[in-house]
């Protein structure tokens, strides 16, 4: 029986250390920083896309149930499809994969803006297209994820992902907005072909990165039971274990805040739209400040990740237990910073130990805990939330997120006793 054990004694002395840098040392590399504004600006756009899908789906259906099995569906390739796409990452040059991903979100979008101007849309399209979207990210995620070392370099990599958080937080906030003042003065229809356009840049960005400064990881020739072997790789290290478990269930039960805080700020807290829309943007503000701060480490590390995890669990504590509106703004701020870095520590974590022709499944399997357990945890923090309150939701993932830390505590003594013993 395979054990949770280091992978080799080369990773061994190569494992990583908490060292504090610049906040933007990635973005001093042009490759890193042309990157950077075309995600800046892509980003802006699919929030954009996903508030005008939610309000188009909301004004055809009347349902908010549908508009949870419009979300379902374009989660659900990544739980099947997720690790089988890790390995036509490993095989093909990401950064032209990427290029591929990146005009097929556009086509669809651009499809979608096109049947909405022209009066003809109905809800199965919405349906097909959020299907389509799913199984284009199934490839585009992994292949993204694994492309930022390949851009920066280890050194640079913490940084480098937790400055994409940033962006991916900042554009939370701002593409929302833009979305419903375009919504109420021209319709849904401008904010898809808007989204179409971001996907242009993002092409010509990487149309215009050297290639001489890419850092490209070894491609994987095609053979069978490449599937197989990534499971099997994952499952004798525990460097790659431990994290990826530990991602399954914060992954599951603590990102379901799409669906715990509306029910805290309207059942628990009595509080209507605008109110709702402030808690949500506090996490976001939070997600921001902790995506500078844990952009300072260059390197990371398991009792990192453990620590980041005990933290975030506790703050998601004091989210169910705040006593007022004004507390919960604070705590849910805090939240929101440590879970940026406890999500950007595992994705670092998991790149730099992954050998680099393995890189494109581990990364396939984190999008797995990450983004395909939503179609899991969704509906059951839902049901908790609806039946006991907002509060019970968010204690549930508070409790999961600190049961993840002690599981990593846990491993990280017993591998290190292990050491001890052979010595």
């Amino acid at each position: 029986m395979k054990t949770f054990g280091r992978d080799s004694q080369e990773q061994k002395s190569d494992s990583p250390e908490k060292v504090k840098r610049s906040a933007i040392s990635s973005l001093k590399q042009r490759n890193y920083r042309l990157y950077f504004i075309g995600q800046i600006i892509s980003n802006a756009g699919t929030w954009m896309q996903m508030v005008a899908q939610s309000w188009l789906v909301l004004e055809l259906s009347k349902s908010g149930s549908i508009l949870g099995i419009v979300s379902a569906v374009q989660f659900l390739p990544m739980l099947f499809l997720g690790p089988l796409a890790g390995v036509y990452t490993d095989r093909y040059n990401k950064r032209k994969l990427l290029i591929l991903t990146q005009s097929l979100f556009g086509v669809v979008a651009l499809a979608l803006g096109i049947l909405d101007l022209s009066g003809v849309i109905q809800l199965w399209m919405i349906f097909a297209s959020a299907a389509l979207m799913g199984v284009i990210n199934t490839i585009d995620m992994p292949t993204r994820q694994a492309f930022v070392i390949e851009l920066v370099g280890r050194e640079d990599l913490q940084n480098a992902v937790s400055l994409n958080t940033v962006v991916m937080n900042g554009a939370r906030v701002v593409g929302p907005s833009i979305a419903g003042g375009i919504i109420y003065a021209f319709g849904v229809g401008p904010n898809f072909i808007l989204n179409a356009i971001s996907y242009i840049a993002v092409i010509v960005v990487l149309l215009r990165l050297d290639m001489t400064k890419l850092r490209p990881a070894t491609r994987v020739v095609a053979k069978r039971g490449q599937l197989r072997e990534g499971f099997n790789y994952v499952r004798s290290n525990g460097d790659l274990a431990i994290p990826l478990l530990m991602m399954v269930i914060v992954g599951t039960l603590a990102y379901e805040f799409q669906i715990s805080i509306p029910l805290l700020a309207t059942n628990t807290f009595h509080k209507g739209a605008g109110s709702y829309a402030i808690l949500t943007a506090s996490l976001g503000f939070g997600a921001v400040i902790g995506g500078f701060l844990s952009a300072k480490y260059a390197k990371v590390s398991q009792r990192l990740l453990n620590v980041a995890a005990g933290i975030f669990g506790v703050m998601m504590l004091g989210m169910a237990i705040a006593p007022s509106y004004a507390i919960e703004l604070v705590v849910t701020a805090a939240t929101g910073a440590i879970s940026i870095l406890f999500l950007s520590t595992a994705n670092t974590l998991l790149q730099i130990t992954a050998r680099e022709e393995m890189r494109g499944r581990v990364m396939a399997l984190y999008g797995v805990a990450f983004l395909g357990s939503t179609p899991i945890g969704a509906p059951l923090i839902g049901f908790i939330s609806q039946h006991f309150g907002g509060r019970v939701g968010i204690l549930v993932g508070g409790i999961a997120t600190l049961i993840a830390a002690a599981f990593g505590l846990y491993r990280a003594s017993r591998d290190k006793t292990n050491e001890l013993a052979e010595v």
